[in-house]
């Protein structure tokens, strides 16, 4: 008997197979979502019918070294019976400054300057120039011991309303924004219906406007140098003298400052001294006034140092040099006090560069 065997026909794979569209991750991904899935019914229907979470089945660790079931977890379905966790307040708490709304009173004590109540209420000297204008006239030389200040509770002007006032007119004059005064909480007023009775003080958060401070006023008549005047019985016009180094010494003993910093209310340093302590001359020159004083600067000393500086010492006791004297870079030229408007013993020393002032800590006072 003869068999015939018949070869097997191969299948022909084609060129270019398509490959799967399932990726060979999705479905065990897929049974682990089926299986948190149950998880997260079984524990939702454990929790319904015994009102416990699955998590008391959990053991801890407890301090004595142990393990217990987290009994106190909260009955999840009593939704409103947990415990709520006070903070006590602290009566000691300092808040901020900004947290004040309305204007404060402060009497000026001994020792007093506009600069130092500024930081003491983190505001700008400026600040309380300008709620004060009727009081210091826009100088922190007007300050006296007794007097009342107004303190604004933020940066910007204190206004009396006037009549036939606009929200919009006042906040253009002085720099501000309307919205700004309409949310401060202090000025109380209806934001749909803002109607402001004049004679109503006000606060305008962030306003501002120009300080017009009483300087000591200085006559020039001629180039930068000896011609310079300052009216005043004090003054004299003298003919030559000694030219300054323009290197400039620290004029107290101390080399600190008491009282106020230069800024644009106070064109000048207040320097730390105690009473009767000298002053010295902070470079060479020539005196052109010895005497008093009116604005509040008291007995004061000026010396032109004829290469287009100019300096002042404003507040001394007495003086130690005569209109027209030259004087020497280091050399007394009076001793410290507190005349004119002053809360205590400092020094006002002031700085000009042909007619101009300068803040004095740029010239490095050695």
């Amino acid at each position: 008997m003869k068999i015939q065997f018949f070869p097997r026909k191969e299948k022909k794979s084609s060129p270019n197979p398509e490959p799967s569209r399932i990726p060979r991750w999705l479905p065990g991904a897929a049974w682990v979502l089926v299986v948190i899935a149950l998880l997260s019914m079984a524990a939702i229907l454990y929790q319904v019918y015994t009102g416990r979470s699955v998590l008391s089945l959990l053991p801890i660790k407890t301090s004595g070294g142990g393990s217990e079931t987290v009994s106190s977890l909260p009955n999840l379905s009593e939704p409103y019976s947990f415990d709520s966790i006070t903070r006590k307040a602290n009566a000691d708490t300092n808040l901020p400054q900004s947290y004040r709304k309305e204007i404060t009173d402060y009497i000026v004590e001994s020792g007093d300057s506009i600069f130092g109540i500024a930081k003491t209420y983190n505001i700008k000297p400026e600040s309380i120039l300008w709620a004060n204008k009727s009081t210091l006239q826009d100088s922190p030389h007007m300050i006296s011991i007794g007097i009342d200040l107004k303190i604004p509770p933020v940066d910007g002007i204190v206004y009396e309303w006037q009549e036939g006032d606009t929200l919009q007119k006042v906040a253009d004059e002085y720099k501000a924004k309307v919205e700004d005064i309409l949310l401060w909480p202090g000025n109380n007023l209806d934001i749909s219906n803002p109607v402001i009775e004049p004679g109503t003080t006000i606060m305008i958060p962030g306003g501002e406007r120009e300080l017009r401070p009483w300087v000591v006023p200085v006559e020039a008549s001629g180039p930068a140098g000896v011609n310079v005047k300052i009216s005043g019985p004090g003054s004299c016009s003298p003919e030559g003298g000694a030219v300054g180094t323009s290197s400039f010494v620290w004029p107290t003993p101390h080399r600190q400052i008491s009282g106020n910093d230069y800024y644009p209310g106070h064109l000048a340093l207040d320097m730390m001294c105690y009473e009767g302590e000298p002053i010295i001359a902070s470079d060479s020159g020539v005196v052109i006034y010895s005497g008093p004083i009116g604005g509040g600067y008291g007995n004061l000393v000026a010396i032109d140092h004829r290469n287009g500086y100019l300096t002042l010492y404003a507040h001394i006791s007495a003086s130690n040099v005569t209109c027209g004297q030259s004087v020497l870079r280091g050399q007394t030229i009076a001793f410290c006090g507190s005349t004119g408007n002053s809360t205590g013993p400092h020094l006002h020393f002031e700085v000009r560069q042909g007619g101009a002032f300068i803040n004095p800590w740029w010239l490095n006072l050695q």
